[in-house]
């Protein structure tokens, strides 16, 4: 395996409100080989939880793969997310504070890999990371309904 598909996803409910992250990995088959689910916070915009998703999974990648891999590894990530696609292609300026220091991790962490492409994917072709996202936001307002 030398390429790896990402599907990513974030999402706020409220904008700013609850976050979450989804990220499936598929292999070059288009076979589900990884999926991940992680709870960000309850004051994120979505454009924040979209920019957390994508550093998640290539810390997931790195953490369960390792970094050898990962510097011989093309990676394409698939994204909803028009602004984080644009601006990782260069054609759109981060001007919101809050995303620089994001922006910037995803990119340093894109530096550990032979390749990273950012494509932009319609919601519809989104469905399985943001199935994920959903799911961890459902558990967690469950959780808070509990106390």
């Amino acid at each position: 395996m030398k390429k790896i598909i990402i599907y990513t996803d974030g999402g706020a409910r409220g904008n700013p409100g609850p976050a979450a992250a989804g990220v499936v990995f598929y292999n070059e088959k288009k076979e589900i080989i990884k999926e991940y689910k992680k709870y960000l916070g309850d004051s994120l915009t979505n454009n924040q939880a979209e920019y957390e998703a994508a550093i998640l999974a290539l810390e997931k990648f790195k953490s369960q793969f390792g970094k050898s891999l990962a510097k011989e590894m093309e990676v394409t990530f698939c994204s909803d997310s028009e602004l984080l696609v644009n601006q990782m292609q260069g054609r759109y300026k981060i001007e919101n504070e809050k995303l620089q220091p994001l922006f910037l991790k995803l990119w340093n962490l894109c530096l550990d890999f032979k390749k990273v492409k950012f494509k932009t994917v319609s919601r519809n072709s989104n469905k399985e990371a943001d199935r994920l996202v959903n799911e961890i936001l459902d558990e967690e307002g469950k959780a808070k309904k509990l106390f």
